[in-house]
C-alpha cells in the first residue's frame, strides 16, 4: 500500500484517485454491443457470450430442473446461513415500508402520496472469479417485498455453461421469476431492449465491473432506469490507537480480494497503528486463496496518516467511500460528521463483511465517489412515489385566483382558462 504522511489537501484529489479506466476507453465497446443486441437479439447475445465467457449455449434460459438439481447440491449448512441472512434482510427492508402520506394543504385541497412497485426489474448478478449469490438476496428480497411483478435475473455462465448452484438456489428462494445465463454488457443490453429470451425491464439493478457500470449508464439513454453507478468495490477505514490492527487489516483485505481493480484505504491518526496494520496485511495476505488478486488491489491502495480527526473527516467526505468503517475512540464525531458514504460500519466488532452478507443492510452501494449523490439500494429503489390530489368546490375557490395569477404571469393562458371556467361555473 502506498503511504502518505500529512498530505497537503491540494494533493488529495490525486492521492484518492480510483484505479479505473476512463469512460472514453469503454464507451465505444459498450455502444457497439448495445447496437448489435438491439438489432440481432439472441443471436448477438450468443455471439458475445461465446466471445467473453467462452461457452456456446443452446439456450440461455434456466429451467426448473436445473434449479432443483442445483438446490440439491447446496450443503445444508450453507442453506441455513442463507436463510439467516434472508431473514435479517427481510426484517430490515420490511421496516422501510411507509404508510400513505396524506395532508389537507388548505381547506378543500387534499394531497397524498402512495408507493407503487416498479412492475419489471432486472437484477444483474456478477459471476467471474467469485459468483456473488449474496447479491441475489440483496436485490430479489426488496423487489419481492415491494411487489415487483417480473423479477429477471442475469448472470454470466461458467465454461461449462452453468450458473453457480448458490445463485440458482437463492434466486428460487427469493422469488425470481426469470433466470438467464448471460452476463456483461450483453446482459445489460438485453434487459434494456428485450430479446427473444430476455424480457425488457423498466429498471436495472446490481453491481458489476467497469464495463457493466458504463453499460448501465448507457441504458438510461434508452429510457431504462438504473439503481446507481456501481463499479469495483472499495473500502475506507478510519482508525486510531483504540483499533485492533489485525481486524483493520482483515477488513482491508476483505475488499481487496474482490478484484484487481478494487481499492482500500486506511486513514489513521496513529503512526503506531499504521505500522502494525502493514505488518498484519503482509501476514494475512500470504495465506489467502485469492492472494494474487488481493495483492494487485493492495497496490492500488493507500495508507494515509493525518494529525487529527477533523482533517480525517474532511478527507473521507471528499473520497466518498462505498464502505466506511469507524474504529476510533471518537466514533460519534465520525458518525455525526459523515456525509458521503454508501454504508457505515461502527466499532471493532462490526466488520464490513457483516453488511455484505447477514446484518440486514443492503450491500449494493454507490462506488467511485457516487455516494456524494446516490444512496445504496433500499426498498424505495423498487418503488415509485405517486402523488394524488382531490380538490373540492371550496378548495378551487381558495387556490383558483393564485393559479390564475401565476399562469398569467408565465404566459400560459390555457392553464389559466382551466381554472377560470370552473370558477365562473361556481359563481353562476
Amino acid at each position: 500500500m502506498q503511504q502518505y504522511i500529512n498530505p497537503n489537501p491540494e494533493t488529495w484529489l490525486e492521492i484518492l484517485k480510483r484505479p479505473t479506466q476512463t469512460v472514453e476507453n469503454i464507451e465505444d465497446t459498450v455502444n457497439q454491443i448495445f447496437d448489435d443486441v438491439k438489432r440481432h437479439g439472441d443471436r448477438a447475445i450468443s455471439k458475445y457470450t461465446s466471445m467473453f465467457d467462452g461457452v456456446l449455449l443452446e439456450s440461455i434460459l434456466v429451467d426448473s430442473s436445473e434449479i432443483d438439481a442445483a438446490a440439491n447440491r447446496v450443503p445444508e449448512s450453507l442453506k441455513q446461513a442463507i436463510q439467516l441472512a434472508k431473514n435479517n434482510i427481510e426484517v430490515f427492508h420490511k421496516a422501510q415500508i411507509t404508510d400513505r402520506v396524506e395532508v389537507e394543504t388548505i381547506t378543500g385541497v387534499k394531497c397524498w402520496q402512495e408507493k407503487r412497485p416498479i412492475q419489471k426489474v432486472g437484477l444483474y448478478i456478477p459471476g467471474g472469479t467469485a459468483p456473488l449469490f449474496s447479491s441475489v438476496l440483496m436485490l430479489a428480497i426488496p423487489a419481492k417485498i415491494a411487489g415487483c411483478k417480473d423479477i429477471v435475473l442475469c448472470s454470466p455462465p461458467n465454461k461449462q455453461g452453468q450458473l453457480a448452484d448458490e445463485i440458482l438456489y437463492a434466486a428460487q428462494l427469493c422469488g425470481v421469476t426469470n433466470i438467464l445465463k448471460v452476463g456483461g454488457i450483453q446482459a445489460i443490453a438485453g434487459l434494456t431492449f428485450g430479446t427473444e429470451s430476455i424480457p425488457q425491464v423498466y429498471k436495472i439493478f446490481g453491481p458489476g465491473n467497469q464495463f457493466v457500470t458504463v453499460a448501465k449508464q448507457l441504458a438510461t439513454k434508452y429510457g431504462v432506469a438504473i439503481d446507481m453507478p456501481a463499479g469495483p468495490s472499495e473500502l475506507l477505514v478510519v482508525a486510531d490507537d483504540s483499533a485492533n490492527a489485525a481486524y483493520v487489516a482483515s477488513d482491508l483485505l476483505s475488499q481487496a480480494e474482490h478484484g484487481v481493480d478494487s481499492q482500500v484505504i486506511l486513514v489513521t491518526t496513529s503512526k503506531d497503528l499504521l505500522k502494525e496494520v502493514e505488518v498484519e496485511i503482509k501476514s494475512q495476505i500470504s495465506v489467502l486463496p485469492r492472494k494474487v488478486i488481493a495483492e494487485k488491489a493492495i497496490n492500488n491502495s493507500r495508507i494515509i496518516y493525518v494529525e487529527n480527526d477533523e482533517t480525517a473527516l474532511k478527507l473521507i467526505n471528499e473520497y466518498a467511500p462505498e464502505h466506511f468503517i469507524i474504529c476510533c475512540k471518537n466514533e460519534d464525531f465520525y458518525v455525526n460528521g459523515i456525509i458521503n458514504a454508501g454504508s457505515v460500519f461502527i466499532g471493532n466488532f462490526t466488520p464490513e463483511s457483516a453488511g455484505d452478507y447477514a446484518s440486514g443492510t443492503n450491500h449494493t452501494l454507490p462506488t467511485n465517489g457516487f455516494s456524494k449523490a446516490y444512496s445504496g439500494v433500499n426498498l424505495d429503489s423498487f418503488n415509485k412515489s405517486v402523488t394524488f390530489q382531490k380538490i373540492s368546490e371550496s378548495g378551487i375557490k381558495s387556490i383558483g385566483p393564485a393559479i390564475e395569477a401565476m399562469a398569467s404571469a408565465e404566459g400560459l393562458q390555457a392553464h389559466k382558462n382551466a381554472v377560470t371556467l370552473r370558477l365562473k361555473d361556481l359563481t353562476n
